[in-house]
């Protein structure tokens, strides 16, 4: 199995185009590498592939990524999108694919009926082009192509997206991909507010995670005065701290981790920060756009 991390920041990018913070300057100054909006592409055979979320920036991360590009006409080797939450910076990217013959969308019902009948994202896209939608359940597994299979799981929020009614179960899932000719698994979660018991059986001994890294500490925007909430409270857990994701995640037997989503003021986009050299000496890794993994 082949995962392809097409972007690897959180919403905005890196940098922000609205933000002047010390990582986002060290980033334009040229310390570290430019980062697009959180998304992963799939595949077991390098001919089918298969986009977990779809960024405002899909359509320069495809172009970044040949295998990607078309074969002749119209003929794309992208056979579906799977969504694990209703968020703008995974989901606005759908309206940028809209010249597509026909989209097979996989969410569960809880981001389909938001895309509908909140955003309205959903309406608009099947004004260009036929959408196929299938109903992702969490917990039951199905087959994306010959060889791999999936099963969503429920990841508890208390974030609210701003189109939905109410909460709901399935508002948002992280995605187990396993290989069935090796057996090898990974779990990709680019947002987790809490690793609660049940998500910790889910990531236990996959061969790779991909886990959401958007915050280095809980009150990283309060500090710099750009927000007024604390990550946890945006629905998103910390990596730092006794009860941060790296504390956690050394005990559930993964190969190899990956933080993804970042946000743009995170300090482990720049390689030469103290917190970058916290993760890597912990023996786990940061994304960067572009970026193969193999399982």
């Amino acid at each position: 199995m082949l995962l392809r991390v097409l972007g690897s920041a959180a919403g905005g990018g890196s940098p922000q185009w609205n933000c002047g913070c010390p990582i986002c300057t060290g980033i334009r100054s040229g310390s570290g590498p430019t980062r697009t909006q959180s998304s992963v592409a799939v595949s077991v055979d390098r001919r089918r592939w298969f986009l977990i979320n779809a960024s405002p920036d899909v359509r320069a991360q495809i172009e970044a990524c040949p295998e990607l590009h078309p074969r002749a006409g119209r003929a794309t080797p992208l056979e579906a999108v799977l969504l694990t939450d209703a968020e703008l910076d995974h989901t606005l990217g759908l309206l940028l694919l809209r010249e597509a013959r026909g989209l097979r969308l996989y969410t569960t019902p809880s981001v389909h009926q938001t895309l509908r009948d909140g955003s309205g994202l959903l309406r608009t896209l099947e004004r260009y082009c036929p959408v196929e939608w299938r109903a992702v359940v969490p917990g039951a597994e199905w087959s994306l192509a010959d060889g791999l299979t999936c099963r969503a799981f429920d990841v508890p929020t208390t974030k609210l997206n701003r189109f939905e009614s109410g909460e709901q179960d399935g508002r948002v899932v992280g995605y187990r991909l396993t290989d069935q000719r090796s057996g090898a698994t990974l779990v990709y979660l680019p947002g987790v507010q809490a690793l609660t018991p049940d998500l910790r059986a889910e990531i236990q001994g996959c061969q790779c995670l991909l886990i959401d890294g958007t915050c280095w500490r809980d009150d990283e925007l309060v500090r710099l005065g750009l927000a007024g909430k604390t990550s946890r409270e945006m629905g998103h857990l910390p990596i730092d701290g006794p009860d941060g994701s790296l504390a956690q995640l050394a005990a559930l037997g993964v190969r190899r981790t990956i933080f993804v989503h970042m946000n743009n003021t995170n300090p482990i986009l720049l390689a030469d920060t103290p917190e970058r050299r916290i993760v890597t000496d912990s023996g786990m890794e940061v994304a960067v756009d572009g970026l193969e993994v193999e399982v």
